[in-house]
């Protein structure tokens, strides 16, 4: 009886031990203000689910009023901190409107991720201005101004980091992706750029560029597909999130206007057409 008593305290302690760790390490951004855009789906709802998780206060900057709305419930409905705020970020009075009410609210802006974003395939003959506007105000032009304003803020506070979301396809194509992949080369020569403007601000910019994440039903994916990746299968919302994570995380400062490639390996692969 005495041994059974022993190794019951035993196990309870080591659980008690493993919730103390996890509160300690796992709630690395406690107090922390994170905006992220395009939040209401795949990668964006999956970044501000994981800041959620590291106890940072999430605003769901989202166009869609459902989506964001369901996103800000379930992370709320788990004990996380969130507030949706409906942004069109193709709108510079909306991205303004954001930034006013967080820094109002909350009197600072610790993270902005920059997620939001459209694509369309379209032939190059018939891709009309709108379509290309479109697609360059949302991807590229929201991502300077949302940056340029939340900078604003950060420069108050004397720090702040920020990430954007580029893709793979800023340096590899497929036809009738025109605008799309020059919004997304844009992403990665803005943040440097953004990166050397706002140093003396000590503001880091950095950039991620995902190749096949898959926001839908991974376990409809293939062998093939998971095969022509290095690592052997095909990315996951969470692999982008735990960029941002470590890219924002105090102390990685020394990490400013780079773009880090999370692609399984696959922009690396040799590829050759077979007989």
């Amino acid at each position: 009886m005495m041994v059974t008593s022993n190794f019951g305290d035993c196990i309870k302690l080591f659980l008690n031990f493993k919730v103390l760790i996890f509160k300690i390490y796992g709630m690395r951004f406690q107090k922390k203000v994170v905006i992220v855009t395009g939040a209401g789906r795949g990668i964006g709802k999956c970044i501000a689910e994981t800041y959620s998780s590291e106890g940072a206060t999430v605003i769901i900057a989202e166009r869609d009023p459902e989506l964001g709305k369901t996103t800000e419930k379930e992370i709320n409905s788990k004990g996380g901190k969130s507030v949706f705020i409906r942004t069109d970020v193709s709108r510079p009075d909306d991205i303004k409107d954001l930034v006013q009410k967080v820094t109002d609210t909350y009197l600072a802006i610790d993270i902005l991720i920059n997620n939001a974003g459209v694509s369309r395939w379209e032939s190059p003959y018939e891709l009309t201005v709108e379509g290309w506007d479109e697609i360059i105000n949302i991807n590229l032009r929201g991502i300077f101004l949302c940056s340029r304003e939340a900078a604003k803020t950060m420069r108050k506070q004397g720090r702040g980091s920020i990430v954007n979301i580029a893709s793979t396809r800023a340096f590899m194509s497929e036809p009738d992706t025109e605008a799309y992949a020059a919004s997304k080369g844009g992403i990665v020569t803005l943040t440097h750029a953004l990166a050397a403007s706002f140093s003396k601000d000590h503001i880091q910019v950095n950039c991620i560029s995902p190749g096949w994440i898959e926001t839908g039903d991974y376990n409809q994916l293939r062998e093939s597909d998971h095969a022509q990746h290095l690592s052997g299968r095909v990315g996951k919302p969470e692999d982008i999130a735990a960029a941002c994570i470590y890219l924002t995380r105090d102390g990685n400062d020394f990490i400013n206007g780079s773009n880090i490639i999370i692609d399984g390996g696959m922009t690396r692969k040799m590829i050759y057409e077979s007989d």
